[in-house]
């Protein structure tokens, strides 16, 4: 028996994908959580063989991060990470945090439980239209503390506040700015945000 951890925000997929897996004789989902922050309590109470985590969830971790807890916390604990769109920054996070699995929500559902079972195994699993997409990966030009500045400001926060919350001076902040804006190519910060959202470093 293969037990799943799995998380995803949207009531109605997590529901389905809880149905869907339970019909598979060798598949128990032990647990269905909704954000990236109870990824990690829910995995070590339930001790999972494969935790199946959405990308984009609410809460202080995305997937991404939350995987990269997990493997810390339970290395033992396989990840196969879904996504509704295959960016490329998010590509290479999941690549970068060591996860076994990257599939798109576009594919067939025997396909996703194929892969719950080949991670299960030890296999690696990439979805085959994101195989091209791994050959040409673009490096996210942007340090830690940048990505964490660009980010505050997507969440619509001024110079002023990101500097309380990351406890920098403003000046240091807008220096920041500055150079993400021209790391990026970028026309302004809002532009900023756009590229580096599309290209899922942040």
């Amino acid at each position: 028996m293969i037990n799943v951890l799995l998380a995803e925000d949207q009531h109605i997929i997590r529901g389905a994908l809880v149905a869907l897996l339970s019909l598979e004789p060798d598949l128990e989902v032990v647990d269905s959580v909704e954000s990236g922050d109870a990824v990690v309590p829910a995995a070590l109470v339930h001790r999972p063989d494969v935790a199946v985590l959405d990308i984009d969830m609410p809460g202080t971790l995305d997937g991404l991060a939350a995987a990269a807890e997990l493997r810390a916390k339970l290395p033992g604990c396989r990840v196969l990470m879904l996504t509704g769109h295959g960016k490329p920054g998010h590509l290479r996070r999941a690549l970068s945090a060591q996860v076994d699995g990257f599939l798109l929500k576009t594919a067939a559902p025997e396909r996703l439980v194929e892969a719950i079972r080949e991670v299960a195994a030890g296999r690696r699993v990439l979805d085959p239209s994101l195989a091209l997409t791994a050959w040409d990966l673009a490096d996210n030009p942007l340090t830690q503390r940048e990505a964490d500045v660009l980010r505050l400001v997507a969440e619509g926060a001024e110079a002023t506040e990101i500097a309380g919350r990351l406890f920098l001076s403003a000046g240091t902040v807008r220096n920041y700015l500055t150079t993400i804006v021209g790391k990026l190519n970028a026309r302004n910060r809002t532009d900023a945000v756009r590229i580096a959202t599309e290209a899922g470093w942040i």
